[in-house]
């Protein structure tokens, strides 16, 4: 059985930069799409060789706004990926998308070209907080974008719902998960804003709630899913089944192999961690290499970073097998939070909706232990 491997494509087209974004991505540029199209399939081409020995189990169309592109391109984009590596045929193929550019050709022609699950950045049902954070659509639009999706036969959408909005109350946010429930998705990402000082919101300093209101946000949104069937599976992740976790962001956690094409991307590939540079003039003409990225935290101690994010939690024993480390000390500085924060069945550490939501210093406890003994 050939090993796992995942696929991501970063698309670093927008239709509009969005006030509080930091991802690599660019406003319009449509006159460059078909270049990006064309240098892209260039690369997947040169990386094929390379992974014989892989199945592709997962893809995932990130960007900037990948349905900016239109179905007809990422068709074009999957076929090739079809004919120059082995594809698992019950693939997770994702795509993001914004209810601005999620055209019915768009829909279509994705949907039929093996696109499953639709990722859909709604952010809020408050058309103020929307053009407060610089998006584009309105929630009117989303809930029309989101049908369209359904009527094309997408049955995997997962809504981004973002809190922590400039002037946004805990009465405007539960208004906001109750209009997105109301949609029935599969899967739901919940991110409270990041206010990054060198972005057009970050230089106008908007106030935004305060810490103690971030924090009832943050537990009203893991309320509110858990009523609705949620399982909370990742901190800012919630998926109906286990199921319906998104595999791709899984491996992430999981510290599976990936690997990423188009500039800003990133991958994990053969025990090396590559990133392309965030500069797409120079990726478009072939002048960009991916630069090995700065090993400062071993692969031990990022399990232990990565796996307390997730429902599955740290494993002791994994943790000695894997590593040949000793989790001992581990425990001993986990159990001294309380159980409030964290349970501990087996040889498994889970931190619960509160320890989440001061994942931070648990983590560094642990880290702590792992590094001093």
């Amino acid at each position: 059985m050939k090993n796992k491997l995942g696929l991501y494509i970063h698309v670093p087209f927008c239709a509009a930069k969005c006030a509080y974004c930091d991802f690599y991505s660019l406003a319009g540029q449509p006159q460059l799409w078909d270049d990006y199209m064309h240098r892209l399939s260039v690369q997947l081409a040169q990386a094929a060789p390379d992974c014989t020995a892989y199945t592709i189990d997962t893809i995932y169309l990130g960007g900037g706004t990948p349905s900016l592109l239109g179905g007809t391109r990422i068709a074009q984009l999957l076929e090739q990926i079809h004919r120059l590596y082995t594809v698992d045929s019950d693939a997770e193929i994702t795509a993001e998308a914004n209810p601005d550019s999620m055209t019915d050709e768009f829909l279509s022609r994705s949907h039929a070209a093996g696109v499953g699950r639709l990722s859909m950045g709604i952010q809020s049902a408050q058309d103020t907080e929307l053009r407060a954070i610089g998006r584009i659509h309105t929630f009117a639009q989303a809930q029309d974008a989101y049908l369209r999706a359904r009527y094309a036969g997408f049955d995997n959408i997962s809504v981004d719902l973002m809190y922590a909005l400039p002037g946004q109350t805990l009465a405007q946010l539960s208004h906001s998960i109750d209009a997105l429930l109301a949609l029935e998705p599969e899967h739901v990402s919940c991110y409270g804003l990041t206010v990054e000082p060198h972005t057009p919101l970050g230089r106008e300093n908007p106030v935004v709630p305060d810490e103690d209101t971030q924090a009832d946000m943050y537990l009203l949104l893991c309320e509110k899913l858990a009523q609705a069937g949620f399982e909370h599976y990742e901190i800012s992740n919630f998926a109906r089944t286990p199921q319906l976790r998104s595999r791709h962001n899984s491996r992430y956690w999981s510290q599976s192999p990936y690997l990423g094409f188009g500039p800003g991307a990133h991958a994990d590939f053969n025990g090396q961690r590559l990133a392309w540079p965030r500069d797409l003039g120079a990726w478009l003409a072939g002048d960009a290499h991916p630069v090995m990225e700065d090993e400062t935290v071993d692969r031990a101690s990022e399990y232990i970073m990565l796996s307390l994010r997730t429902s599955d939690g740290w494993d002791a024993a994994h943790y000695r097998t894997a590593f040949g480390r000793d989790p001992v000390p581990i425990e001993q500085a986990l159990a001294a939070f309380p159980q409030t924060y964290i349970n501990h069945t087996g040889t498994r550490w889970r931190l619960t909706d509160a320890g989440f939501l001061i994942s931070n210093p648990i983590i560094l406890a642990a880290l702590d232990a792992a590094q001093t003994h």
